[in-house]
């Protein structure tokens, strides 16, 4: 008798033991799916309130093309006074190339460093697509943006692809630009509209026009407006990268590229290897036209005495590209709650005007004007954008759409065989 209490004794304590095993073993489980649910937890599951809370008191390193002071001016003499005094952010602007500060995210990615220096990126084009295909970015940002929600149209196809990538809410809009050619009125007196008025005049006035060497972005640019002008339905490229068309298409325009080479400032023989040796040449009188992809900058270059009083622009009537700017946050932002309260505020109606303001950059809004109140709304369309700027009436009707990036490599390595290499 005695022997079988010692043996149920034993079974019953061997039972107890196996469940607690199982206890400790399943809330051992349970633990670290609670640990793995918090560390997916992020700023953007935050609430507003919480974000715009806990921001205060951070630094914020903006990284972003530093060439241009008026651009440089508004960050640190409007914006960073403004976050300041309303959230206790100090933005920090740090000048640096994209290709660059997406080069150093991708170091980063490979060996895991989880906190990096960047807070906030200006990008768009190739190097956005670059950054959310290797999973550079925090995530979708602009659901959390309540300026975002209020003013902007988020269907519209300027605010859901960058150069014809999907952009997913990655990346929040910061402003729009136009291509425009720019000229010298004293000296031109009739520009051209057309491609084959281009040809005539460059041919009529021999080395007073050039183009900035491809891959620089504005001579890129100008060999894509050859390329909607000599194909003949230039939609067919925004719905994918198709070589087949684009090798068939591109030959009519690597023949009017060769065409007028020899008309070319220094004969086409070499060109300005940026837009800035280029509005060099046009600021000398080298050149009697100047473009860029900046609708306003024109205006701004009078207004600061860098371009003569009589420069003028004008578009192609067949049209001239347009594109929309970013900002976006990558994947180990220290302060990725102060970034969204710096970009949310990028976003307001206020910072929005004052970027138009030839005082500082002079450039259009990203917001949708249909979508403010009626007294701001009135403010955005009776702003002076300066003696050189187009009416918002004419750039509208001529505004193309970019292609994708792929098609901007294509046509830049065509560049280098089929002119430069010719």
């Amino acid at each position: 008798m005695i022997k079988k209490k010692i043996w149920f004794v034993v079974f019953l304590c061997l039972i107890l033991i196996a469940a607690g095993c199982n206890f400790n073993e399943n809330t051992k489980e349970d633990m670290q799916d609670s640990e793995k649910k918090a560390a997916k937890k992020t700023v953007l599951d935050e609430d507003w309130d919480i974000i715009v809370e806990s921001a205060k008191g951070s630094t914020v390193n903006f990284y972003l093309w530093g060439g241009d002071e008026g651009v440089n001016r508004y960050i640190d003499e409007y914006i960073a006074p403004q976050l300041k005094e309303e959230y206790e952010i100090t933005l920090k602007r740090q000048p640096m190339d994209a290709v660059e500060f997406i080069n150093k995210l991708v170091t980063e990615k490979q060996v895991g460093k989880n906190e990096g220096v960047m807070d906030i990126l200006w990008i768009n084009g190739e190097n956005f697509k670059t950054a959310k295909e290797k999973d550079l970015l925090l995530g979708p940002i602009t659901d959390k943006l309540p300026n975002f929600q209020d003013y902007i149209d988020a269907d519209s196809k300027d605010v859901q692809y960058d150069f014809g990538y999907p952009t997913q809410g990655y990346e929040a809009p910061w402003g729009k630009v136009q291509f425009v050619f720019t000229y010298d009125s004293s000296k031109v007196d009739n520009t051209p509209t057309t491609l084959e008025e281009l040809e005539e005049w460059v041919k009529a006035n021999p080395g007073k026009f050039t183009y900035p060497a491809p891959p620089d972005f504005t001579g890129s640019a100008f060999i894509r407006h050859i390329l909607n002008e000599t194909s003949e339905d230039y939609s067919a490229y925004l719905d994918g990268f198709n070589e087949k068309l684009l090798t068939k298409e591109a030959e009519k325009m690597w023949e009017f590229l060769n065409r007028i080479e020899p008309y070319l400032w220094r004969e086409g023989k070499s060109y300005p290897e940026s837009l800035a040796q280029l509005d060099q040449l046009y600021k000398n009188g080298e050149v009697w036209i100047t473009l860029g992809y900046d609708e306003a900058g024109t205006s701004n270059y009078i207004t600061n005495g860098e371009f003569p009083q009589n420069s003028k622009t004008f578009v192609l009537e067949k049209g001239t590209l347009a594109n929309t700017h970013f900002l976006a946050v990558p994947y180990n932002a220290p302060n990725p709650d102060a970034a969204l309260v710096v970009i949310n505020h990028f976003l307001s109606p206020d910072a929005q005007l004052k970027k138009m303001d030839l005082e500082y950059w002079g450039e259009n809004t990203a917001l949708t004007i249909d979508k403010l109140p009626e007294e701001t709304k009135k403010k955005f369309e009776e702003m002076d954008r300066g003696p050189a700027t187009l009416s918002e009436d004419k750039l509208s009707k001529h505004r193309l759409s970019e292609l994708s990036a792929e098609y901007v490599n294509w046509l830049e390595r065509g560049w280098i065989e089929n002119v430069a290499n010719q």
